[in-house]
């Protein structure tokens, strides 16, 4: 990335370097700063597609997994990051940007879980669940793929549910 140049990515777009400058003021860095900030805006979207139709604890921690480990391999500009410096990748995502990323998955997934476990459990669910993924994702595992449903669920099985288990419901 830091060989690529403004007019490289003006040519490529087909726009003169001043428009660039004009839809992106502060150049490449501000450029690169939209393009994960819509990078983001997709992961979420697409994420909340296939966990809004969760019924329970289990199906929600599974999609959780499942489609955000997909969604992470699936990333060809992180995966060509990753081939390419993956020292600075790891160095910049898991320890700089690690809190942001952090945050901001949290803060998404805890609205999504509170009708499981409650409000004061939620966040501390959704912030593991976003800290087991990006673990599993930057440093695989020979036995757990988060990938595969089968194995998520065995996981979530044996390491989640038992330590969040859904609130219980209370009748009159």
């Amino acid at each position: 990335m830091d060989r690529v140049t403004v007019d490289d990515i003006a040519a490529e777009a087909g726009i003169s370097r001043a428009t660039l400058y004009r839809l992106f003021p502060g150049g490449k860095d501000v450029l690169y700063d939209a393009l994960r900030s819509r990078s983001t805006n997709k992961f979420f979207t697409e994420l909340d597609a296939h966990v809004a139709a969760a019924d329970d604890l289990e199906e929600l921690i599974v999609s959780i997994l499942v489609e955000s480990t997909r969604a992470l391999r699936a990333d060809e500009h992180l995966q060509v990051m990753l081939s390419s410096r993956p020292g600075e990748v790891l160095s910049s995502l898991g320890f700089a940007d690690q809190p942001v990323i952090i945050e901001a998955a949290t803060a998404f997934l805890t609205p999504r879980v509170v009708s499981f476990i409650g409000a004061d459990r939620s966040a501390r669910l959704a912030e593991w669940l976003v800290r087991v993924v990006l673990s599993y994702f930057f440093t695989p595992s020979a036995h757990v793929d988060l990938a595969d449903r089968d194995s998520a669920m065995a996981f979530a099985r044996a390491f989640v549910l038992p330590a969040f288990e859904p609130a219980p419901t209370t009748t009159r």
